[in-house]
Order: structure tokens, then C-alpha cells, then sequence
């Protein structure tokens, strides 16, 4: 059926506890695929980087995140992993749950902590890496955030991306030959340990959905009271009153002069009806982001896009249940692609960057859906819904929130140790489907209590692009 703006009620969805803490055991199997996989490759070591910006494989193999610093993490065949951490973040290290049970070692690393502070009292790195064991006969499999192809390199295998005193540290050990970028085997969209997520790791992005779907309500409810009195941009975000999750991005906010500034924050500028607004609120495992104008009806619009609904959000949302249908394991990455780039054209929507991704502690971690690629979806998969259109008069919509890709096998795994999560996805799926009319299979598990609410005019928060 078309899409066509109804109002409705919003949902009042069971609320989302806090989660448990990510169990021992959930770590001990990451390490221990991580150590399998470097076998694989011949690795004898494999080093891993991290710094505030970039917590997500020090996450994922320990539970620590380097809060104001930079952190290394040293798996080796001898021992338990070694975790180097500077003067601030070195107690801090107690958050993994591996560290109590002696399964996580750590050791001081003055020249990750900021600039100015101690630095006397802590070992050189070329000295811990030798008593870890690497030397002439090591390979090292370096993991940062990101890895080349032949595409940006001459030698992708070679192009390391830590810091280069700890590069040139590994290298002076090893040899220039034996240290590789190994961050593929985390990230890569087809074969990485990271891509999928297990039944712990999904209840945290479920909690961190719902609380960054919160804040987008709070943020859309007050844009009435914002334009009849005068509020700002910086009034209105301040409303979302977010309870202190990691952030997993800045939080935008785009309007009037700088809506062409997708990245901008708010600015100080004065909410006025008749403008477009695009914002996101994101926490680790979640981005919530949603774009229209501000406007109670098409009459608030420019002339010459009051037939914006029509013309460019209901083809949007129709695509958006084309996306959803395609959320099955075994589906390739390129046909995905290719029906997005059908359902919305290039001249008219341009989309320029991947239609969705995989979210974890990063807002993107890597994706399967690209030209012509042939990975396959997998159950486990955390994907956002991140299909950015862009238009000269309709300037933009959005339905950016996220979903899990899971099997049989995995909803039962959910159901025997998160039955809770299992449930809410299910409610969630059924409100998709039943009211809002998505073509949403078994396999998707929508994480966001937004929960595909499309509305093009954020004065009228209750009217909502439905395709029942």
C-alpha cells in the first residue's frame, strides 16, 4: 500500500531497565576467538590500540575503555593478556570482570597519560613487549580502528594505523615484515568477531536505544513549545536531559543557516517554523537521529516543497520496509545496495554513503552493504538503519534508529538469558508491522522504542508516514 500521514498514538512500550553487566564469560570467549583467529594467520601476538575515541576492540575483548587516555592490550602466547594503561586510567582497569579472576594482567604506561603528568615510574614499551615475548622469530597482528585495502595502499598489510612510536616500537622488535594490520578480523563486515553480538552484548545497545529514544521524544515534544516561545536550539536539546551513557558521537542538531552542516551541534539560533531540523542523539550501540521540518502542517513548508510528504517521505518510507524485508541472513550486502540505490533514485534522493551499517561502541563499525558486495548479512548483527537523503527543496528524512538481525537460534539464546529484551523487540515488531504497516520478518529485532515513527512536521508529533 502507499504511504500516507495518519495520526496515531504513541506507543507506550514496557520501559528498559538497566542491563546486567556484560559477564566474565562473554569476554573469555571473545579473547579466546580473537586467539584463535591470530592462529589462523600465524600470529604469535596480536596488539591492540585504543584511546577515548576509539574504545570499541579494547571494549569488546575486555570490557575497559580508555576514559582519558590511550590504552594497549598485549595477547601473547605466555600468560594472561597484558592491558598497559597511564597514571588515570590504570585503577580503572578493575571494570573488566576478567581482571578480578586474574585473567586480565596490567602494568603502568606513563607515556599514555596526558601530556605533562609523571612519566618516571613506568617501564619502557620495548621492554614489556620482549618480556611478552616478541622478538625476531614474532608475528604481530596489530589491531587499531580501521584497515586499508589496495584501494588507498600500496601495502595494506603493512599500513598500521597506532601511533607510530608504538609502531616503529613493535617494528624495531619484530621486523618491518612480521607486523600486520590485523583490525579486520574484528571489523571486517564478513568474517569479523565483531560484527555479530551475542545475547549480553544485545540487551546493552537495547537499553541504550531506548534511552536515546527518549531523549529524541523529549527533544521533538519540546519543539512546540520552542517555537511559540522563542526558545533556541540549545533550549530545546537541553531537554533531552540524557542520564550520562557514553556517548557513542557528538549530538547534532541542524538548522536554518547551518542545516547544510550535518555535523553541527546546536548553535544558539532561535527555533523558527518553517525551517528544516535534523538531529541525533547517540550513545554506545544506539543513533537515533531523525530529520524534518519544523512545521505543524505542509502549509508551514516553502511553496515549493509542500508536497514534500507525497513526493519524498512516503517513497522513502516504502523503501525503508523494502530495507527491512531484506534483514535475513544470507542476504548479500550488494543486492541490498543495489534495491536502495532503485527505490531512491540518485538524482533525487542522493544517498552517497552506505544504506546502513554495523553500530556497536562505535556509531559505525564497518558495513556489508556496499556496491557490489558480496558479504552476507548474519544473525547477530547490530544494523543501523542509516539511509541519508539529501534534497535541494525537501532537504531531508530520516528513520536512523536500530534493529538486530537474529536466527531462530539466536531469539532462543535471547529468550533463555534476556526473555525480557526478547519481548519488548518482539512488541516493537508487531507495532511495525500491525500499525505502521513495515514489512518487517521474524528475523529483525527492533531495538528503538521510536520504532520506525516517521514524522515529517515536528509540531504534529503524533502524525506519522504509515504504509498500513
Amino acid at each position: 500500500m502507499a504511504a500516507r500521514l495518519v495520526e496515531i498514538d504513541r506507543p507506550a512500550f514496557e520501559p528498559v531497565p538497566p542491563p546486567p553487566p556484560v559477564p566474565a564469560e562473554v569476554y573469555r570467549s571473545h579473547l579466546d576467538a580473537l586467539c584463535s583467529a591470530a592462529a589462523d594467520r600465524e600470529l604469535t601476538h596480536v596488539v591492540v590500540y585504543g584511546d577515548r575515541e576509539h574504545v570499541g576492540n579494547l571494549m569488546w575483548a575486555t570490557g575497559f575503555d580508555a576514559r582519558f587516555e590511550e590504552a594497549l592490550l598485549v595477547v601473547g602466547p605466555h600468560g594472561p593478556p597484558l592491558l598497559l594503561a597511564g597514571n588515570e586510567c590504570l585503577s580503572y582497569v578493575a571494570v573488566s570482570p576478567l581482571h578480578a579472576t586474574g585473567e586480565l594482567r596490567s602494568e603502568l604506561y606513563q607515556p599514555f597519560s596526558l601530556p605533562s603528568q609523571p612519566r618516571a615510574t613506568s617501564r619502557r614499551l620495548v621492554d614489556i613487549l620482549r618480556d611478552e615475548g616478541v622478538g625476531a622469530d614474532s608475528r604481530v597482528g596489530v589491531i587499531g580502528w580501521k584497515y586499508l585495502t589496495a584501494v588507498e595502499h600500496d601495502d595494506p598489510l603493512h599500513a598500521v594505523d597506532v601511533p607510530a612510536h608504538i609502531a616503529d616500537t613493535v617494528r624495531s622488535l619484530a621486523g618491518w615484515d612480521a607486523v600486520v594490520n590485523a583490525t579486520d578480523l574484528l571489523i571486517h563486515p564478513g568474517y569479523g568477531l565483531r560484527a555479530v553480538a551475542g545475547p549480553d552484548e544485545i540487551a546493552h545497545w537495547e537499553y541504550a536505544n531506548a534511552e536515546a529514544s527518549r531523549a529524541t521524544w523529549a527533544v521533538i515534544d519540546a519543539l512546540g513549545t520552542a517555537a511559540a516561545h522563542g526558545w533556541t536550539d540549545l533550549d530545546v536539546l537541553r531537554e533531552a536531559r540524557l542520564a550520562g551513557l557514553p556517548l557513542g558521537c557528538h549530538p547534532t542538531f541542524a538548522t536554518a543557516g547551518h542545516r547544510h552542516l550535518g555535523l553541527s551541534g546546536p548553535t544558539g539560533e532561535p527555533i523558527v517554523v518553517g525551517q528544516p531540523l535534523g538531529f541525533n542523539i547517540c550513545h554506545w550501540g544506539s543513533n537515533i537521529c531523525r530529520a524534518g521540518w519544523i512545521a505543524a502542517t505542509a502549509a508551514d513548508l516553502p511553496a515549493a516543497g509542500r508536497d514534500y510528504v507525497e513526493t519524498f517521505v512516503g517513497p522513502y518510507v516504502e523503501a525503508m520496509s523494502a530495507w527491512l524485508s531484506c534483514m535475513v541472513p544470507g542476504t548479500r550486502g550488494g543486492d541490498v545496495f543495489q534495491l536502495m540505490h532503485q527505490l531512491l533514485p540518485d538524482d533525487v534522493y542522493g544517498v552517497t554513503l552506505n544504506p546502513g551499517h554495523l553500530i556497536a561502541y562505535e556509531e559505525w563499525v564497518s558495513s556489508p552493504i556496499a556496491e557490489g558486495s558480496s558479504d552476507e548479512l548474519r544473525s547477530g548483527m547490530v544494523m543501523q538503519i542509516d539511509i541519508i537523503p539529501s534534497h535541494p527543496v525537501y532537504f531531508s528524512t530520516r528513520m536512523e534508529e536500530g534493529i538486530v538481525i537474529a536466527d531462530a537460534a539466536l531469539r532462543a539464546a535471547l529468550a533463555a538469558r534476556h526473555p525480557d529484551v526478547l519481548r519488548r523487540c518482539d512488541a516493537r515488531r508487531a507495532f511495525m508491522r500491525d500499525t505502521l504497516g513495515y514489512d518487517v520478518p521474524d528475523t529483525v529485532l527492533p531495538l528503538a522504542d521510536v520504532a520506525g515513527m516517521v514524522t515529517p512536521y515536528f509540531l504534529s508529533p503524533t502524525m506519522v508516514v504509515t504504509l498500513a
